[in-house]
């Protein structure tokens, strides 16, 4: 994000300088608290210290205001007590610097050098320390960043020689030790650039100056760090045999170098661990050149037994005998074939050594009671993005890296620097985006790479195949059953297929990882290992070992959800959706009732309860035609039900009510009793009659929503009213969602107080917010005037990380709705223009044109943000969007869906619209009729206070309002939308 505001190097607004000293000064006593401002007292105090004009408050607001015409309307906010600036701690240099320092400070610590290194470069090129010395507010808020700068450039220095760059190094570092001259961090480094750029004898002389030095000002000697170098700088230089120098920088390992020497001097045997193509051999050669003794590097790939070990060795170290080592650091790259041999060398030399150090790079541990694992992990997606298009440049310098296509692309490489490489070397003949669309063969697509690769590692598949080939029978029948579950595995499941004994053999060859879930302990295979894996399948054996797990999985849980506990057994069917998805896919491909049965129960349910309708509609009717035809064995009948009752209530809720295939099953089916959700809506959706309270409550609950598309929201709410006393003592997921629909209607009512207590009543229920009442609750304080409410709640949402879109349009317009509110009403109308880009950003400006579809919150944004611009006389910023809002109504008046679903609030949509539109009608007559017609709709208000229906009225004439009233008030639907279209054509 760039720097929109200066006030280190210079006092500036998006480039625009300010001069004047009053205004430079009250930026920065804005800017010394960004995120809480300052209030009207502080301001005046340091505005004007020696004597206040005669009304300070009104000069303060002047100043504000003249801030305000300069740089835009929305600048510059009120708080409750004062002021503060809008902007972002990356958008003012003033905070920029901090941020820059704290993180260029903690990648020192972590021993990550470049991002160390570019932090503080991009800190020190924010100021270079002067203005500070005056007692102005600006200067006074400079002098508070002094530290900060001071950290940065001592951290520049560091990271500067840390990471090898001496000759850069050097002067910085001299600088700070003149100025620090008892700072042993700082002298330590600059003895090593001095020993890499001049040899040794410059930073012995350093480190006798500092000796003397201390000896006489403070009887005390050098710190071990500084002592242990100078001993080292005596000796004369180490040996590095077999250690390679880099053919090009080795990105991001930095903290995995730290990680590594740092173990080598805590234990004596460290092995780097991971799966092939990972880079570990790069890694061990790297953490060899830092290493500050002598390293023997022996690469065991071409030893072929056990017994080859121990000469590979020794032909590395030459004379040197293998029980005189002591001191160094021997590197046994590539153990993984040879594990038995290697691991017997390695307890043989720590056994007969004291100072031996050992490092192995392996795709499985040696197993050593001496031996520390180090789980080299796969590179993040930012640094496979940077090492593929450094890569792909090397390979065609004029290549076409579209940002987007690259991404895609290295998301779906396993963070493997090999596979990675191997991609970008087909750059020479092939576009980003062929690449890409070429993946599902990346054996083939994978393979070529540099010369001087091993040919190991010359194809993806080589790489694979080296560890496929090290697994025993067992291993690689658990590997070709595993590879059947794309979301990973857990024991049980592991279990459940008959490969359980193999698993820590897999984790140990690093073909398996396991990590922690909110669901438990689960396997996962890199993807490439999986594809691989799978290839290697030659009959359905495993698919059917696959298909019955998901069936056992399914027959425990698919109930469970609706149960008193629900919670946990959601999050076991959240982290195996992508499981049973798969078997789903293969039950439909082999029309495979029980399977479908099973699986559909399950998914449907949980998309059901997630609001994921799009995802049951696009497998509904495959679903339903396979269950046709299926006649369920006993253990498979409620999964069955289940399955069809939950197609059935998607379809409705989604395309209204019509003949499906789920209906047909769920009437054939023998009756039982209702005593679940599924069981009542089915015993519903069958017709037939029951006293049963689900039935019942499921009834009246559809109700609700057919009275509310009736417009008549009082029936309606004694409708959801009815529905939640029947399930008082229901399960959870019951008594919550009629919760939140009488909440719902008694919001849309105007009722606050009820609302907001149905709704906390609903979130007291589970201990999270796992069905987005948090959304509600902010509408609840904004309907009702609690904007400290409303702020909490956006805050709230937004901290536990809920997939809510309050930092989209919604979230934006509410924004806009508090500003308005308080008054603050350029700033308002400004980010309700923020809004309406939010609603498309892809698109941009052409929100003003708008869309035919039938979009509920791009309606409600478009209506709210056109009325708030109507309400303030700001018509003419958003002419585009309410010259065309006309258009876009009519042609969905035009075009109602047929025989909708009660769930679709169409009316509401285009009541929103024509309110939007009355507001900007010039003729009083006509705007009134429009007005009235929109509140007969029903229209969407959620947007207080600018929805608001007495807010509306009170723009319009009341003598034609008042007339149009009664007019509206008995039309049958059908006529309402007729009259509407009249009145647009008049």
């Amino acid at each position: 994000m760039p720097i929109e505001l200066t006030l280190l190097s210079k006092v500036a607004y998006q480039g625009q300088e300010v001069t004047a000293p009053r205004l430079r000064a009250l930026l920065a006593l804005l800017a010394d608290d960004l995120h809480r401002g300052a209030s009207l007292g502080t301001l005046i105090d340091g505005l004007w210290p020696a004597g206040q004009p005669e009304n300070p408050a009104k000069a303060v607001h002047i100043l504000v205001s003249r801030l305000r015409g300069q740089f835009g309307p929305d600048f510059v906010v009120s708080t409750p007590t004062g002021y503060r600036i809008a902007l972002s701690e990356a958008e003012i240099d003033t905070e920029a610097i901090l941020i820059s320092a704290s993180a260029s400070a903690k990648a020192l610590t972590t021993a990550n050098y470049e991002t160390a290194l570019t932090q503080a470069q991009a800190g020190l090129a924010l100021w270079n320390g002067e203005g500070a010395d005056g007692t102005d507010p600006l200067s006074l808020l400079r002098l508070k960043r002094t530290q900060a700068h001071r950290s940065l450039c001592r951290t520049h220095a560091l990271a500067l020689s840390k990471s090898g760059k001496h000759a850069e190094a050097k002067e910085p570092l001299e600088h700070l030790v003149a100025q620090h001259p008892q700072d042993e961090e700082l002298i330590l480094e600059l003895m090593r650039t001095q020993a890499a750029i001049a040899g040794p004898a410059g930073a012995l002389a350093t480190y006798e100056e500092y000796r003397r030095r201390i000896r006489d000002e403070l009887g005390t000697d050098p710190g071990p760090a500084l002592q242990a170098l100078h001993q080292r700088l005596l000796r004369g230089d180490t040996l590095k045999r077999g250690v390679a120098h880099e053919p090009n920088a080795l990105l991001g390992r930095d903290e995995d170098i730290a990680a590594v020497t740092d173990l080598l001097t805590k234990s004596r045997v460290t092995s780097i661990v991971g799966p092939g193509g990972m880079g570990k051999t790069r890694l061990a050669h790297a953490v060899s050149r830092e290493a500050e003794c002598h390293v023997y590097f022996v690469s065991l790939a071409g030893a072929a037994t056990d017994a080859d070990v121990e000469n590979e060795v020794s032909s590395v170290l030459g004379e040197q005998r293998l029980n005189s080592l002591e001191s160094a650091l021997l590197v046994l790259d590539n153990c993984e074939h040879v594990l038995n041999g290697a691991a017997q060398l390695a307890q043989a030399l720590v056994s007969a050594s004291k100072e031996l150090r050992i490092l192995t790079t392996s795709r499985a541990p040696l197993g050593l009671s001496s031996e520390t694992v180090y789980l080299l992990g796969e590179l993040p997606l930012p640094t496979a993005i940077e090492l593929f298009s450094q890569r792909a440049r090397a390979a065609r310098p004029g290549a076409d890296l579209p940002p987007d296509a690259v991404t895609e692309l290295c998301d779906h490489l396993d963070g493997l620097p090999l596979a990675i490489e191997l991609a970008a070397a087909k750059v020479r003949v092939m576009s980003v985006p062929e690449i890409a669309s070429r993946l599902d063969d990346r054996f083939t697509l994978l393979r070529g790479g540099s010369r001087d690769a091993p040919t190991r590692h010359r194809t993806l598949h080589a790489v694979v195949d080296w560890s496929w080939n090290l697994l025993d029978d067992a291993g690689k029948q658990a590997m070709r059953v595993l590879s059947l579950f794309p979301a990973g595995f857990t024991y049980a499941a592991a279990e459940h297929v008959g490969v359980e004994q193999a698993l820590e053999h897999l984790v140990d060859q690093s073909l398996l990882k396991a990590h922690d879930t909110a669901a438990g302990v689960r396997f996962q295979m890199l993807e490439t290992v999986r594809e691989f894996a799978a290839a290697e399948r030659e009959d359905d054996h495993d698919i059917g070992l696959f298909l019955a797990w998901a069936r056992n999985f399914c027959l425990t849980h698919y109930d469970l959800v609706f149960g008193p506990d629900p919670l946990g057994p959601l999050f076991q069917v959240d982290a195996e959706q992508d499981n049973l998805i798969m078997a789903l896919r293969y039950g439909i491909e082999r029309v495979d009732g029980p399977t479908v049965a099973a699986t559909a129960a399950v998914l449907t349910c949980g998309w059901l309860l997630g609001s994921n309708y799009s995802r049951t509609m696009a497998f509904a009717n495959e679903i339903a035609w396979i269950l046709t035809h299926y006649r369920p064995e006993p253990e498979y009948l409620e999964a069955t039900r289940t399955a069809a009752v939950m197609c059935a209530v998607t379809t409705l809720m989604i395309q209204g009510p019509r003949a499906v295939r789920s209906l047909v099953i769920l009437k054939r089916m023998p009756p039982t009793k209702p005593d679940t959700l599924p069981k009542a809506l089915a015993a519903f959706l069958a017709n037939r009659d029951s006293q049963e309270p689900l039935v019942a409550a499921a009834a009246s609950f559809v109700d609700s929503y057919v009275k509310e598309s009736e417009l008549d929201p009082r029936a309606a709410l004694a409708a959801a009213r009815q529905a939640h006393a029947l399930v008082a003592d229901a399960t959870p997921w019951l008594r919550m969602a009629t919760h939140v629909r009488v909440a719902d209607l008694y919001l849309h009512l105007g009722e606050h107080t009820e609302a907001e207590a149905h709704y906390l009543a609903a979130l007291d229920i589970f201990d999270k917010d796992v069905t987005g009442v948090g959304i509600s609750l902010i509408l609840t304080n904004l309907h009702a005037g609690k904007l400290d409410g409303v702020e909490q709640w956006l805050d709230s949402v937004a901290d536990h990380g809920a997939d809510s879109g309050t930092e989209g349009s919604f979230g934006v317009g509410v924004r806009a709705e508090v500003l308005l509110a308080r008054g603050e009403i350029d700033a308002g109308l400004a980010m309700w223009r923020r809004a309406l880009d939010r609603i498309n950003p892809h698109v941009g400006t052409q929100y003003r044109v708008g869309s035919t579809g039938i979009d509920p919150l791009l309606s409600e944004v478009q209506a709210a943000a056109v009325v708030a611009h109507a309400q303030h006389g700001r018509l003419d910023l958003v002419a585009d969007l309410a010259k065309h809002l006309p258009e876009r109504l009519a042609w969905l008046l035009e075009h109602p869906t047929a025989n909708p679903s009660p769930f679709l609030r169409e009316f509401p949509i285009w009541g929103a619209l024509l309110l939007a539109v009355g507001m900007t009608e010039p003729r009083p007559g006509k705007a009134a009729r429009m007005i009235a017609l929109a509140e007969r709709f029903q229209y969407l208000r959620s947007f207080q206070p600018t929805m608001s229906p007495a807010r509306a009225r009170a723009a319009v004439d009341k003598v034609a309002y008042a007339e149009a009233v009664p007019q509206y008030a008995t039309l049958p639907l059908d006529r309402l939308r007729i009259a509407a279209l009249d009145l647009l054509d008049r």
